[in-house]
């Protein structure tokens, strides 16, 4: 079956709806890659966190962000109170997966509460911590981390309850294995995030067309929502709502939140504009999250102008600067002030905000950057760079431009890979700006 779901997965076509698997087929490869994960990669996360019971407890449409990352293809949500066990015995080398629940949860995890026999759902959840007697107990409870701090107030109450005391001074945060569990990805995983991202270039790349953009008519909402649109009609889904902007030269230079919040709802979009998207798509339980830009073509230009070509160039160099600083324990403040600091040294205006992804878009892991904290972020840019992690390379830098008597700001966004081996981007990354409209080759000027 791993054969013919992988198969199908990678067999390429020439439209993007065909690339996708069915709902069916997805299935068969979010079920397959989270027995890869429990069976391979949790041990190791509860060994590197020195914990040996893990617990995870939810109640329908109120889950934990972690265990909805768990739930079998077929569940959308969580069953009633689903309770998750994992004891680790490293020694043994054994990892028991366990649900304290009604039902089995999916094929990976086996019914351990048979309700008729234990009426009492806590009270089997303590007779299975009391038959292991685990040194730690850990619980999704996280000062830094959103993601790794899903436990509810109830759930945590009715356990402290019924929690025999020699075991209420075990338990701890589950902080570390949590985040260890959002942020680490597979062999498999990196197979399939390289379409997902190549997905995402393409949308955008036909987005930034004469396809969708007509210079004079078409507006930045109408982009916005041509790629929502295209989402859906691909069968996919998106964490974010799209956002298009532009630069131009009879504008000036807005703050940070111009790009976040502040931008009209509606521009023209006409030749001469710097065009610049933020985009991500969600298949197959990973994110991706991409900005990218376009200039718009004056009549008789055949490329862009030198100095947006430049201009790029210098958002590059920061890109190469700060992955070239992405190192195995170095933390996310760390990296991003030594990135600042060099790229500051040639003469860039750089700002870092970049952020783990997976999982989620708005991951666990190092924050290495806010766009308004960039002396650091205390808590999540203290937690340290692992390897098989991905992160949204997301940065800017300011450039001048004589030619539009203004400054400019070069905003990219890419998909990169840290693992054993160092850096690399997961599809590539922009280096050259997008035309609006292609040029046609058969054409002269």
């Amino acid at each position: 079956m791993k054969k013919v779901c992988f198969l199908l997965l990678f067999v390429s076509f020439q439209i993007h709806a065909q690339q996708i698997l069915s709902v069916k087929e997805q299935a068969v490869v979010i079920d397959d890659i989270l027995a890869d994960r429990f069976n391979n990669l949790l041990p190791d996360l509860m060994d590197r966190a020195n914990l040996d019971m893990w617990i995870l407890m939810s109640r329908e449409y109120n889950e934990d962000p972690v265990l909805k990352t768990m739930l079998p293809a077929t569940w959308l949500n969580a069953r009633r109170r689903t309770i998750i066990v994992f004891y680790r015995n490293k020694h043994m080398n054994t990892l028991e997966k366990l649900a304290v629940a009604r039902y089995n949860f999916g094929d990976n995890i086996i019914s351990a509460w048979d309700k008729e026999q234990q009426p009492n759902q806590w009270e089997r959840l303590v007779e299975i911590i009391e038959e292991r007697n685990p040194n730690q107990i850990g619980l999704n409870y996280s000062t830094h981390f959103n993601i790794a701090d899903g436990l509810d107030k109830t759930d945590y109450d009715e356990l402290m309850q019924v929690l025999p005391k020699p075991y209420k001074s075990k338990v701890v945060s589950a902080e570390k294995v949590a985040v260890g569990w959002i942020e680490t990805r597979t062999e498999r995983e990196m197979i399939i995030y390289n379409q997902l991202v190549d997905i995402t270039h393409d949308i955008i790349a036909e987005a930034f067309s004469e396809k969708v953009i007509t210079a004079g008519i078409t507006t930045t909402s109408d982009v916005e929502w041509w790629m929502r649109q295209k989402v859906i009609d691909l069968g996919l889904q998106t964490w974010f709502h799209p956002t298009v902007d532009v630069q131009r030269s009879k504008d000036d230079l807005k703050g940070h939140l111009y790009s976040f919040s502040d931008r009209p709802e509606e521009q023209i979009i006409v030749p001469g504009d710097l065009v610049h998207c933020d985009f991500g798509i969600t298949y197959l339980r990973l994110n991706t999250d991409c900005q990218e830009l376009a200039y718009v073509l004056k009549p008789n230009e055949t490329v862009p102008p030198q100095f947006l070509i430049k201009a790029l160039k210098e958002g590059n160099r920061v890109q190469d600067i700060f992955t070239n600083n992405f190192e195995t324990g170095q933390t996310g403040n760390e990296i991003l002030l030594k990135s600042l600091r060099e790229a500051k040294a040639e003469g860039l205006k750089p700002s870092i905000y970049t952020h783990p992804l997976g999982s989620y878009g708005h991951s666990s892991g190092p924050t290495i950057g806010m766009w308004d904290s960039q002396g650091g972020v205390a808590g999540a840019g203290d937690y340290p760079l692992y390897p098989n992690t991905v992160y949204a390379i997301e940065l800017n830098t300011t450039v001048n431009i004589p030619e539009w008597k203004r400054d400019i700001r070069v905003m990219l966004e890419e998909a990169g890979f840290y693992g054993e081996d160092g850096f690399r981007y997961v599809n590539g990354r922009q280096t050259t700006l997008l035309t609006i409209p292609r040029l046609k080759a058969h054409k002269g000027n």
